[in-house]
Order: structure tokens, then C-alpha cells, then sequence
């Protein structure tokens, strides 16, 4: 037996699910097999690629009450909430509503001469490494409409969620999607690596660490594949002085703490205007103090263990180093925390951008609140940041919000909301978060190449 993939579930530190990675022949057999049908699937009719991908969706969603158990055992989210369906569906059924006219070809002009347009190519073969912390809704970001421009797409899930690209594959096949159009596979880094160094793949997508990133960049160096990657956060909060102050309490503590604070684009600190800091702090206190640690298998659990216990490791000692430091906290800790996946979730004052806990990625249920005094101090502190993904702005005012998110550097631009992925707008990052873009007209413009024909009458 080979090299094996394990899911230590972080309900108990046991062993939820393994399986087997695939050698590296046989790995490149999946891509070849990928690469052979990729062309009869492209000359489908759009609507039928389009019918097909959205059986499968409705086929994941048939199974929701078998997903949702099976991902709090891999990750931890409380089964209250319900999974992943309804962005799951709704980012696939976006994609498949605008995909005609996406895909459709530009025209550049007609006489009696000449015609001339640009029409969008699949790219042929699509690599989707996909994370752990919204497994369904992230790989569907890709899968949905690469498949639907015509690419065959081989996905390859993290080990915490083990299942999922199994779960998708089969749902997907059994409405009618081929096997080999769209295929799961369970890879080590090094053929993975391989894989992509030998132009298996024409476009590749990656959502996961920096460090992850960087390798999928270097294995595809030379080979003029495309690669896409979202990657880390630091999402900042600004809290303007005339705010909605419940508001953004609500949504700025949730957006921190929601799945245990792992979230691509969750709030990771906060800056308040000094007119509202002691009442915001204050709030957003009491709101944590609300919450139940607990097993997520637990209908009455609001916070689950984190996905695993080096991940809160991370956690407490970005706290300890902070609170060393001269931070302070205001959640004493919870009688469920264990030291292990079961993490108290905190709030800390008097925070500085010299701690790590306001610099580096925490992806755990702590958020630091700082106090400004006006929107050029927060615009500098929200930029003092390696990431670049997205920053909830809070004010009742539309221009003001405009004319500050023009000066921060992120990929996204939200006001009096957070922790939201629109599926018509391209969801996109700067800095060490990344480059390209999901969803969106501009999601299928990065899975396809441009065409260009040029074409001269005879006239004669």
C-alpha cells in the first residue's frame, strides 16, 4: 500500500477517513484521460454543459443531509448551520445564468471586406486544489464554470476534508456529467508538483496558504501554464463615526468568529472610530460571551473546535505573544476550551501592528480592536498589511465609503457588510493574497484564452 491520506477529525483527534494517493503513473493517467475528453465535451451544445453541471449541483444538494454530519466530523462546523448548499448553488446557478453571455464572441467589426472577432477558448484541462474551510462553495467557485466553458476539470481536495471532491465527483457523474470530464483525485505534494511541471494541466487554481501558493508557482514555472491562486488574509474592519453601531457589531463579530474564525475573508482586526470604541468594544464582548463551544454535532453548539489542534495552536500563541506584549483580553476562557481544537474565541484591546496577531494570518476566532481618529489613520493602518482580500467599511454615507475604498489596497470593497462572496463580482486579491479572479464575467474570461479571427472576403 502507498503513501496514505488521513482526516483526523477535530471532534476527538480520530481518524474520520483515508485514502490512498495515486502514483505518479497513474496520476498522469487521470490527466491524459482529462486531456482526451476534453474536446468532445467543449463541442457540446453551451446549454447541455450547462444543464449537466446544474443536475450535478442539484445532486450535491440531494445530499445535504448526509454532507453536513460528514463535515463537522472533518472540520468542526456546528451542524446548526446547515453546510454549504445555498452558496454552493447560488454561486453555480449565477455562473450558469451569465455564462452565454460571457462566453459569447466580441465583435470587432464587419464590412464587405473584412470580419473580425475574438472568441473565448477553453483552456483544456483544469487543475483545482481546493480548501478545507468552505469545501463546497470554493471548489464550485471554479468547477461550475470551467466546466460549463468546455474544460475538463480534475479536482483535488485537502486532506481535513477528505470526502468532498469524492462526494462532488459522484453527484456530478451521477447526472450525467462523464467520468472522465470531471474527475477527484487524491495526490501527494510531489506528484502534484510533477503533475504540474509536466504540463498535465493547462490552467491551474489554487485556494490555500501563501507558502502553498509559491509552490504551485515554482512547479509551473517554464511551462506557461496559467495560475490562479487566493491565498492568505488579514480582512480588515472600519467602523466610521457615523455608523449603524449594532450593525456592525453584529456583523463584524460574526464575520470574525463564524466557523471558528476560518474563513478566506473573515475580519481579523478591527479599527473604531474613538467616538464608538468603548460602546463597540463593549458589545462585541457581550456578543462572544453568547456563544456555546462545543462538539458541532451538537444542535445547541454555536462555535465548534477548529479543524485541527496545530491550527489553534497557531491561535494561542499569537494571543500569548500579544498579551506578553501588553494586549489585553476580554473573554475569560470557556470551560469547554481543552487546550486543544477547542479554542476559547477572543476579543483583544489595546493591540499594536507590532504584534503578530494584528499582521499575520490568525484564521482562528480571535480579532484585535484598535481606536482611530479619523479615515486617513484607518486607510493607513488597513494597508499596513502583506494581504490584500477584502475590508468591510461601516457608514451610512455611500461617497465616503467609495472614496475611502478607493485609497485601500484589497481586492474587495464592502460596506455596512462582511464575510460575503458575490458571485457577480469578481472575487480577487492583491499582495501576498494572490492574483486573478473567480466568478464573475471576468471568472470565465480567466478560464478561457482569447481567439482572435480575422477573416477577408473574396470580393472578387
Amino acid at each position: 500500500m502507498g503513501q496514505m491520506l488521513k482526516c483526523v477529525s477535530p471532534i476527538d483527534g480520530s481518524v474520520f477517513a483515508e485514502r490512498e494517493v495515486l502514483s505518479r503513473d497513474a496520476a498522469f493517467e487521470v490527466a491524459g484521460r482529462a486531456r482526451a475528453a476534453q474536446a468532445a465535451w467543449a463541442a457540446r451544445p453551451m446549454q447541455e454543459r450547462i444543464d449537466l453541471v446544474m443536475a450535478g449541483v442539484a445532486a450535491v444538494g440531494a445530499m445535504n443531509d448526509e454532507i453536513v454530519p460528514e463535515l463537522a466530523h472533518m472540520m468542526g462546523r456546528p451542524v446548526r448551520y446547515g453546510g454549504e448548499f445555498g452558496g454552493f448553488n447560488e454561486r453555480a446557478s449565477h455562473m450558469a445564468e451569465i455564462a452565454e453571455a460571457s462566453l459569447a464572441d466580441i465583435a470587432v467589426g464587419e464590412d464587405e471586406t473584412f470580419k473580425r472577432y475574438i472568441k473565448r477558448i477553453p483552456h483544456g484541462v483544469v487543475f483545482v486544489v481546493a480548501p478545507w474551510n468552505y469545501p463546497y462553495m470554493t471548489a464550485i467557485n471554479t468547477v461550475a464554470p470551467a466546466l460549463i466553458a468546455g474544460n475538463t476539470v480534475i479536482l483535488k481536495h485537502a486532506t481535513q476534508t477528505l470526502l468532498v471532491g469524492e462526494q462532488m465527483a459522484q453527484a456530478f457523474h451521477s447526472a450525467g456529467v462523464p467520468e472522465d470530464v470531471f474527475q477527484n483525485v487524491f495526490l501527494s505534494h510531489d506528484v502534484t508538483n510533477d503533475l504540474i511541471a509536466g504540463n498535465a494541466f493547462d490552467f491551474v487554481n489554487f485556494t490555500g496558504s501563501v507558502g502553498g501558493g509559491q509552490a504551485m508557482e515554482r512547479a509551473a514555472a517554464g511551462t506557461f501554464t496559467g495560475v490562479g491562486t487566493e491565498l492568505g488574509g488579514k480582512d480588515p474592519g472600519y467602523v466610521m463615526d457615523d455608523a449603524d453601531l449594532d450593525a456592525a457589531v453584529d456583523t463584524l463579530i460574526d464575520g470574525a468568529m463564524f466557523n471558528s474564525g476560518q474563513c478566506c475573508c473573515g475580519i481579523e482586526r478591527i479599527y473604531v472610530h474613538e467616538s464608538l470604541y468603548d460602546d463597540f468594544v463593549a458589545k462585541a464582548v457581550e456578543v462572544v460571551k453568547g456563544y456555546k463551544l462545543g462538539n458541532p454535532l451538537d444542535s445547541e453548539t454555536t462555535i465548534g473546535p477548529m479543524a485541527n489542534v496545530r491550527f489553534a495552536d497557531e491561535v494561542r500563541a499569537q494571543i500569548a505573544e500579544a498579551v506578553a506584549d501588553g494586549a489585553v483580553t476580554h473573554i475569560d476562557t470557556f470551560p469547554e476550551d481543552d487546550g486543544g481544537a477547542y479554542l476559547t474565541p477572543q476579543i483583544l484591546t489595546n493591540v499594536t501592528h507590532d504584534m503578530r496577531v494584528m499582521r499575520d494570518e490568525s484564521f482562528g476566532p480571535v480579532v484585535g480592536i484598535m481606536k482611530v481618529s479619523s479615515d486617513e489613520e484607518a486607510i493607513a493602518l488597513m494597508n499596513d498589511s502583506e494581504f490584500g482580500l477584502t475590508a468591510s467599511l461601516w457608514t451610512r454615507d455611500v461617497d465616503r465609503a467609495a472614496r475611502v475604498g478607493d485609497q485601500i489596497e484589497t481586492g474587495t470593497v464592502f460596506m455596512n457588510r462582511a464575510d460575503y462572496l458575490d458571485p457577480g463580482l469578481c472575487w480577487t486579491g492583491c499582495k501576498n493574497t494572490g492574483r486573478g479572479g473567480g466568478l464573475s464575467v471576468i471568472g470565465y474570461h480567466n478560464l478561457t484564452r482569447p481567439k482572435s479571427y480575422h477573416l477577408k472576403k473574396v470580393t472578387s
